[in-house]
């Protein structure tokens, strides 16, 4: 049953328009979004080498203190 009441133009057009705006807004807004996430990564990929460089610093402060403790007491042996 078809609508008899006819839709004025300038709704039609103003929907339309609006339609084509979102459509040619979507691939700005997924590169941005991709931006935002492949930064984030990058954050984190580095925090978490900071983090493992650090934590292998402390071990190679005790094996460093274990050698040198090692050695001297090589040295009271003798």
């Amino acid at each position: 049953m078809a609508d008899s009441t006819p839709v004025n133009a300038q709704i039609t057009d103003a929907v339309t328009q609006t339609n084509v705006k979102v459509v040619a807004e979507a691939p700005a807004q997924a590169i941005a979004a991709l931006y935002q996430v492949a930064s984030h990564s990058t954050g984190l990929a580095l925090q978490n080498a900071v983090h493992s460089q650090q934590a292998l610093n402390q071990i190679s402060s005790a094996v460093i203190s274990k050698a040198v403790g090692l050695i001297m007491a090589i040295g009271e042996k003798s």
